[in-house]
């Protein structure tokens, strides 16, 4: 086919008759990437694959983005346009705006095997760099997180450091890791891991850290807590091999290698002697379900652990922004529920549920508590709330619309099934909490209701939907919780980061809680939280002018 043909066969595809390429291969690809930029993806996978850079051709004005090649023999046509303004990306609006795009790449007959490879190339290059974030929305995260930017100045001792981070795939984490750059971490050993929730724009995030340099793969939270199944315990085997490297070649390099994490690498023994042949040396914990793994991961902590999950920071700031997250996504998922006045069982009243608690209270929710501790069950009783011991009295005495779990631990069990009202919904904030139900049994069907959950069909008859995944529902298609909210949280972990690379030796092994609260107390951050977000008349500062003014000023 000559090209005149390929280039009719390419409008034929955009106006949406497919019909008209019946043996050419094509993609179309959605993107926010500026047209400016498919240009260098193009060389750039010219040049990998030793493709001469004269069989690439500009075909319209220049820098349109209308581009032909020829691989083997076989025009392909590469083209951009803009197609329209979308929604922001990002939790603040990014100015200028990003604006949707579509790439088309199309080929105009049958490629040969090597034309084919190159072409699969060339869309997922061009698929992983559309859905980066822009520079202007990467400006709108950093400024959303001002303190962390206040805290990351250059600290020395980080360029002697490599660091492994698993946690959500969310802005806050972005925000937080371009901290650790400007702090002295070098962007080449950076290796993030996703815990495998499903945020709203992981792959947006998973995407840009490949951008940035980072490394970037999944160690599911299910194959640390034993309930994955075997094509996810294969493939996180794959992504310890990589770990394994990342650390060998920190090591070979003069490095020592940071953790920041939930317990998932320290539960396979990374922290530990004569369990794997890779050791790290320094770790910090986020959160109390990491606390539990490491509690039961083999061997004994040789390291320094700094316990973040259990800091003043995390207990008396960041909880209440995990909470105010968890009921926002709640109310999100059943747009369409009545909430006032109605009856809600709450299994768990610790640091987080106590928070659920007061919060759907306040918003005219009748809130009644289950706990096994004793004295979390006073403390709801003299705030006001029903209480119970057990899951099956609370069921006995009311029919509840809605379950929510806090435990981490299994709140529901088979034998307190059959006592659901018909039609309740089930909001886990721990993963574990209704895994009776995701994990499946004999007699239980269930249907996925697309961005909502799964309802499934028990034994009784009855049914109940399970919101999200079976996982912490406010971090399901959803980006959590806001970025200024978890400011302090983050700017407090690098802080601490900070005291580790710098001290330890001196730390010893073990977890460690006491340094924490001291190293943030002496760098000032809860001054700077109140003055930055709480002080009477804080305000962010006025962005500069063009001319050097402010808005103030001007």
């Amino acid at each position: 086919m000559d090209v005149s043909a390929s280039e009719s066969s390419v409008t034929a595809v955009e106006d949406g008759i497919s019909a008209c390429l019946p043996d050419g291969r094509y993609e179309i690809i959605d993107s926010r990437m500026a047209t400016s930029a498919l240009l260098d993806i193009v060389l750039s996978v010219l040049r990998g694959e030793g493709i001469p850079l004269d069989e690439l051709h500009d075909v319209g004005k220049p820098g349109a983005g209308e581009y032909r090649i020829v691989l083997d023999g076989v025009p392909v046509r590469i083209r951009s346009r803009e197609i329209a303004e979308s929604a922001p990306g990002t939790l603040d609006a990014a100015d200028p705006p990003a604006v949707l795009s579509q790439v088309l790449i199309a080929a105009a007959g049958p490629l040969s095997e090597r034309a084919d490879a190159v072409f699969a190339r060339l869309v997922r290059a061009v698929n992983l760099r559309g859905q980066c974030y822009t520079d202007a929305e990467i400006d709108s995260i950093v400024r959303g997180m001002p303190l962390v930017d206040r805290y990351a100045t250059d600290e020395p001792a980080f360029r002697d450091w490599a660091l492994v981070f698993r946690d959500h795939y969310v802005e806050n984490s972005v925000g937080f890791l371009l901290g650790m750059e400007r702090a002295g971490i070098d962007p080449k050993w950076i290796f993030a891991l996703s815990k495998g929730d499903r945020t709203l724009h992981r792959e947006r995030v998973h995407a840009w850290f490949l951008h940035r340099g980072y490394r970037s793969d999944v160690l599911d939270n299910s194959v640390i807590n034993g309930s994955a199944d075997t094509a996810e315990r294969a493939y996180a085997l794959a992504v310890n091999e990589q770990v394994d490297q990342f650390i060998r070649q920190a090591h070979a390099s003069g490095r020592k290698v940071l953790v920041i994490d939930d317990g998932g690498l320290l539960a396979q023994g990374y922290g530990a002697d004569g369990v794997l042949d890779e050791h790290i040396d320094g770790a910090l914990e986020l959160t109390v379900s990491g606390l539990k793994r490491i509690a039961g991961a083999p061997g004994e902590l040789t390291v320094p652990v700094l316990n973040m999950a259990r800091s003043r920071l995390k207990t008396m700031l960041g909880y209440h922004e995990i909470a105010d997250s968890c009921v926002r996504r709640l109310r999100a998922i059943l747009p369409g529920e009545k909430f006032l006045g109605r009856h809600v069982l709450l299994l768990g009243f610790g640091t987080l549920g106590a928070r659920v608690a007061h919060y759907l209270r306040s918003q005219g929710v009748r809130v009644a508590v289950v706990d096994t501790d004793m004295l979390a069950l006073i403390t709801a009783a003299e705030h006001g709330y029903e209480t119970y011991t057990s899951t099956a009295e609370a069921l006995r005495a009311h029919s509840p619309f809605l379950v929510i779990g806090n435990t981490g631990e299994l709140a529901l069990t088979h034998e307190e099934l059959p006592l659901l009202p018909d039609g309740v919904y089930l909001a886990g904030f721990a993963t574990k909490d209704f895994s009776v139900l995701s994990e499946g049994f004999e007699g239980l069907s269930s249907t996925e209701i697309p961005y909502v959950g799964v309802r499934y069909t028990l034994p009784t008859g009855t049914t109940a939907t399970l919101l999200g995944d079976g996982r912490s529902l406010n971090l399901f298609e959803y980006e959590g919780i806001a970025n200024r909210g978890y400011d302090a949280y983050r700017a407090g972990t690098l802080i601490a980061a900070r005291l580790l690379c710098r001290e330890a030796d001196r730390l010893g092994p073990g977890l460690h809680l006491e340094p924490v609260d001291q190293v943030i107390d002496e760098a000032g951050l809860f001054a700077a939280y109140y003055e930055q977000y709480l002080a009477p008349g804080s305000r962010r500062p006025a962005a500069p002018a063009q001319d050097g003014t402010t808005s103030e000023t001007r």
